[in-house]
């Protein structure tokens, strides 16, 4: 940049948006004169990201993806393009959703030679598009980048290939498959592990998914509780088994003993709402839609309705760029209204909570500041002139160095992955034996960070500022998790529990909008029920709660129901019924009011009677 500046005569004190255009042009994409060319920014940055350094992860935030000016996306040269079967060329065909691809060769007819030529070609073709649609995947393209597909579609695309592969006698392990599918495509997943036991094979199945455990030939829980409190065979047999056991949680909720019931009241519409206007990315018609403030929203649908597209893709990102500036684009919409009603929009999703061992629940909620500075305040530590930092394991003084805090030490294994040990001078204590002498209640800051949330609750129960926030974590069902666990070891259904635990521990503004996709994931019933108290309690504080969910017990648990259809990919992106669960219910084209009606029936959940239209 100086260099450039020192050519061009540039003063570089200027703000940046104050020089020539020439100039910024030049600082980014760099000069050339005098036959000698001085590179810019976006030459360095290229150079990074192409040696796949450690810098390509952090590069890639700044950078948005763009189709091919010359192919317009497709891929191909118009030569390759021009070879056309049925006068459709290989990028249209990949470019379709798997439903219309199976059609489109199901209706193909062909000459003699022709079939003498492809019909194998054609049958195997037809018989792997029956299998990605067995699975309900038929509203995925083709050409769709294996990156941008969620866990569950990379599990059950996996899933098609093994049944054409027609093999017996394996042992199949799924974990979750049901993972982002609509009640009205379970069936069909299930249908299909059933087709592969019925080949010869045993099929385990980790699942939490009630029609899942239902179906199953035979269950096996473990239990009781969580963490430590787990880790027992609790239950074995066929489901029916399974449910009259009364040590068992799963059994509870099996045979009704326990439920997620529908709520007796449900909060009424205060007339403000965000809305999308004209939304159209993707596969959306051009839909507007409404997201009533102050009330549990749930958006609904088959999966590829268009779901993660309005919430994430347009409404997230309108917002945040309003909110926040932020850079990236939301997509394809005319407007957005209602935006004075929020003034702060968080996105609690799965993802981990650190990257690295030293991340911990204690650190992530803001609690381990207090912990440290009730350790300095001890008369012990105040006669040694121990200050909060001698209690942190990330700063030298009261940490052990021979592993840095870590607790750790990694080995390294040359051509192998490497390997972590204990440290073998603190023994995974993370701090030197001066600053483990000093103790409260008998336990060191090692002993409390190893204990369980609620173990270390008991003992902080007189320091409000500490037992505010713990209580937060015991009453998002997270008691059982270690104080200074890793973040590493955390799963992502804990990982977004602990985020709610932090956002409930703040001062409600009132004028929040908080975003989750599908928190459900890798829940079990009772983990279900303690995540939809946290939410209620968001929404009693004011705030917005919008959800991305399947999962029929959070759905007649909502305030408001917006279902899109009616199916997924170019059949989507359609508004089929928005309003109370009751309301959505009553709607015959809307596969989700279809499922919620049969819940919403059950003499154990009555449906409510409201004093609305």
């Amino acid at each position: 940049m100086v260099r450039i500046a020192e050519q061009l005569g540039a003063d570089l004190s200027v703000p940046f948006e104050q020089l020539p255009a020439k100039v910024q042009n030049a600082i980014f994409y760099g000069i050339k004169e005098r036959g000698k060319r001085t590179e810019g920014i976006i030459d360095l940055l290229n150079h990074y990201y192409d040696q796949e350094s450690l810098a390509t992860d952090d590069l890639s935030q700044f950078m948005v993806t763009k189709p091919c000016a010359a192919c317009r996306g497709a891929r191909l040269r118009p030569e390759s393009l021009a070879v056309k079967v049925a006068d459709r060329s290989i990028a249209e065909m990949v470019s379709w959703p798997i439903n219309d691809a199976l059609k489109f060769f199901a209706d193909l007819k062909l000459g003699s030679r022709e079939e003498l030529i492809a019909g194998r070609i054609i049958r195997e073709i037809r018989d792997r598009l029956e299998f990605l649609d067995a699975v309900g995947l038929n509203y995925l393209s083709l050409d769709r980048t294996a990156n941008t597909l969620s866990g569950g579609e990379s599990q059950r695309i996996r899933l098609a290939t093994q049944i054409g592969s027609k093999l017996r006698g394996v042992l199949y392990v799924l974990d979750e498959p049901s993972i982002g599918l609509h009640h009205k495509d379970n069936a069909r997943l299930l249908a299909t592990l059933e087709e592969l036991r019925n080949l010869g094979n045993t099929v385990v199945v980790v699942e939490h998914d009630e029609e899942t455990i239902r179906r199953a030939d035979y269950v096996i829980d473990l239990g009781p509780g969580a963490g430590t409190e787990g880790g027992n065979l609790v239950a074995s047999g066929s489901p029916e088994t399974v449910a009259q056991t009364e040590a068992s949680l799963t059994g509870h909720y099996l045979s009704g003993r326990q439920e997620i019931p529908v709520p007796h009241k449900r909060r009424l519409a205060n007339g403000k709402a965000v809305v999308v206007r004209g939304a159209a990315e993707h596969n959306l018609q051009n839909i507007d839609v409404s997201f009533p403030v102050g009330l549990m929203t749930v958006v609904t649908g088959v999966s590829g309705s268009g779901k993660s597209t309005l919430v994430n893709e347009i409404l997230y990102k309108a917002l945040a760029h309003n909110i926040y500036r932020a850079l990236d684009e939301p997509g394809a919409h005319k407007a957005i209204e209602g935006l004075e009603f929020i003034d702060k929009v968080i996105e609690i999703d799965q993802s981990p909570i650190g990257r690295t061992p030293r991340s911990n629940p204690a650190t992530y909620t803001g609690v381990f500041t207090p912990i440290r500075e009730l350790y300095a305040m001890l008369p012990e530590s105040r006669a040694r002139g121990y200050k909060a930092g001698r209690f942190s394991f990330n700063v030298k003084g009261g940490r052990c160095e021979a592993c840095q805090g870590d607790g750790l030490r990694k080995i390294e294994m040359s051509f192998l992955p490497n390997v972590y040990v204990s440290c073998e001078v603190c023994r995974g204590k993370r701090y030197n034996s001066e600053t483990l002498a000093i103790q409260f209640k008998g336990l060191s800051i090692a002993d409390l960070l190893n204990s369980t949330v609620a173990d270390a609750l008991n003992v902080l129960v007189s320091i409000p500022q500490i037992h505010s926030k713990l209580q937060t974590l015991v009453d998002a069902g997270l008691g059982y998790i270690g104080l200074g666990q890793p973040a590493t070891t955390l799963s992502g259904g804990e990982a977004q529990r602990i985020k709610l635990a932090k956002e409930l521990s703040r001062r409600a503004t009132g004028k929040t909008l908080y975003i989750l996709d599908e928190p459900t994931t890798g829940l079990h019933f009772d983990d279900v029920k303690k995540l939809l108290d946290v939410l209620c309690r968001l929404t009693d504080l004011g705030n917005t709660v919008i959800i991305i969910e399947h999962h029929l017990d959070v759905i007649k648990t909502a305030d408001w129901v917006i279902d899109l259809g009616p199916d997924g990919g170019v059949h989507g992106g359609r508004v089929m019924a928005a309003g109370t669960p009751e309301q959505v219910a009553r709607s015959k084209k809307s596969y989700t009011g279809q499922a919620l009606a049969q819940i919403l029936s059950k003499p154990s959940s009555p449906a409510l009677t409201l004093d609305q239209d």
